[in-house]
């Protein structure tokens, strides 16, 4: 990855990254979820709306658990293995390092001559 994040190489597995990026929102949410549930389930009374938050609590914790088997399914967290974890969470501190040190507002935006064919004609 170079400084200039309009080079198209630096967007080189970038379906990838964003898809594992997604997913481990999709992650962090459902967790959420399941918590911020479990403590309106403490403080409701009504029989009626317990029972609605007690389903939507199952419901939660079994997106949860879907999500986290995709997820170790494809490779993208390892909740077992904790140095295969720590080698993606580096990945991840680095590439967000690099971005953060691109150069993100250049002078010069020309990329003309940068890709293999001219732009469509409108």
């Amino acid at each position: 990855m170079n400084n200039d994040y309009l080079d198209p190489i630096n967007s080189l597995h970038m379906p990838e990254l964003a898809d594992t990026t997604f997913a481990m929102d999709f992650l962090i949410r459902a967790k959420e979820s399941v918590r911020n549930i479990s403590v309106a389930l403490t403080e409701s009374s009504s029989p009626n709306v317990r029972a609605a938050f007690k389903k939507q609590l199952k419901q939660g914790i079994a997106m949860h658990q879907e999500i986290t088997e995709l997820m170790i399914k494809k490779k993208w967290f390892h909740p077992y293995e904790l140095t295969e974890q720590f080698k993606l969470d580096q990945l991840s501190a680095n590439n967000t390092i690099k971005i953060g040190k691109m150069n993100l507002f250049p002078i010069e935006t020309n990329r003309k001559g940068m890709f293999d064919r001219t732009p469509d004609e409108n």
